[in-house]
């Protein structure tokens, strides 16, 4: 009887050294799987994050790394997978990133703070001005302001005041790239008020715009009203904003409306993760298939 003891419980003992074995590849260490490559990627499912429909990061994004593509009508089509999580603003997909250690996402490289997520290079370049300037970083857009042929004096004289170099200064100095030349400006005694809406990247650029716009002018008020690139489109093209932001170029139904766009910056799209996530560099082609759905899993990344 006590050998049979002995000879069951060696059997569970050689069970429990086997089980333990064959699944001890699973993890190799905390939050590495078999899935891991050299690079260190947790081997986890990829959460996609997008901007919203509307957004012009959104646009420009797709745009740039071939994810908006012809169907057999020669329609450009949206090819960003149905599953994507959807953040209506830069600040919103920042927290969602913030969030969650498998995510990867997209902001205005202006936006950027990298105490609370990272930058991904791409295809070896970082997202930087001079990176930009010097052609290694190639995820780049405009940003647009937009107005109608009867723009009034006071929005006018904004929009000098925004391309003149006193305006153009206030652009580097929250770290994009300037797109105007102009001398310095000269106030003109203007009064009013001035409506601005769109973008939610533009905006803390025009935010601060504005207040150096108004600390000059004291007889007029900016408000500025955040939402995404077509809303503020369609809304000074309706008369309800006397500016309209863009962060990307403007569609040609856009412009036959009578509207005319101009540059006041350019900015640089930051792809972005988890400051948890050991990913530090993706090729152009790798975000191409993440956000189409070929890329699933976060192991996957060589």
């Amino acid at each position: 009887m006590f050998k049979k003891v002995i000879s069951v419980m060696m059997a569970v003992m050689m069970s429990a050294a086997i089980f333990t074995g064959c699944g001890g590849n699973n993890t190799t260490t905390e939050g590495t799987t078999d899935g891991a490559t050299e690079g260190g990627s947790t081997g986890e499912a990829i959460t996609v994050c997008s901007r919203e429909d509307g957004s012009g990061t959104r646009g420009a994004f797709v745009e740039l790394f071939g994810i908006e593509q012809e169907d057999e009508s020669g329609e450009k089509v949206d090819m960003t997978i149905p599953t994507a999580e959807i953040t209506n603003s830069t600040s919103v997909m920042i927290t969602t990133i913030v969030g969650n250690k498998n995510a990867i996402g997209y902001i205005s490289l202006g936006s950027l703070d990298e105490s609370k997520v990272k930058a991904l290079k791409i295809d070896g370049a970082e997202p930087t001005v001079e990176n930009i300037n010097a052609g290694t970083y190639k995820v780049s857009r405009p940003f647009n302001i937009a107005v109608r042929e009867d723009v009034s004096e006071a929005a006018q004289d904004f929009i000098s005041f925004i391309l003149s170099s006193d305006g153009q200064a206030v652009v580097e100095e929250k770290g994009y790239i300037k797109a105007s030349d102009a001398e310095a400006y000269t106030p003109s005694g203007v009064t009013g008020k001035i409506t601005v809406a769109g973008s939610s990247s533009v905006n803390p650029v025009m935010e601060k715009l504005a207040e150096a716009y108004e600390a000059l002018n004291e007889g007029v008020s900016v408000d500025i009203q955040m939402n995404d690139s077509s809303t503020g489109i369609q809304s000074v093209a309706e008369g309800s904003c006397d500016i309209g932001m863009a962060s990307r170029e403007l569609k040609d139904s856009e412009l036959e409306k009578g509207l005319t766009p101009t540059v006041i910056a350019i900015d640089g799209i930051a792809v972005i993760a988890n400051l948890e996530n050991p990913v530090t560099d993706l090729t152009s082609e790798q975000v191409k298939s993440i956000y189409t759905g070929e890329i699933t899993n976060w192991g996957e990344i060589e």
